[in-house]
């Protein structure tokens, strides 16, 4: 018997599962975000909930960047060259999976609904 309330999702539990799955399908660069989107926008129960999993660490990581990018630039001259190399391959990779990571999200979301 299953209710309303034990059918809701959960946004930590999605964003849980899309690190996971992202982390171990790493090797299938579009597949592999598109599964980890399913996954997690199923397990967020709703399409709403899925978007807000795959952004929310977006944004985490980004502030973690801005916030730890300043311990590298103390470091004389490397510092800063560190610290910008760095930022922009999170920012590449971010990027690069941002997009099937939703569009799973969505499909995985909306299943999740009916």
């Amino acid at each position: 018997m299953t209710t309303d309330v034990t059918r809701r999702g959960s946004i930590p539990a999605a964003m849980a599962w899309i690190l996971a799955l992202s982390a171990l399908l790493f090797w299938l660069p579009i597949l592999g975000s598109l599964i980890a989107g399913y996954v997690g926008g199923s397990k967020a129960g709703s399409v709403g909930r899925a978007v807000a999993a795959v952004f929310l660490p977006g944004a985490i990581v980004w502030i973690a960047t801005i916030l730890l990018g300043g311990l590298l630039a103390g470091i004389p001259i490397l510092g800063p060259i560190f610290a910008t190399i760095a930022g922009l391959g999170i920012w590449a990779i971010s990027f690069m999976n941002i997009v099937p990571l939703v569009i799973g999200a969505v499909i995985g979301g909306k299943l999740a609904e009916k």
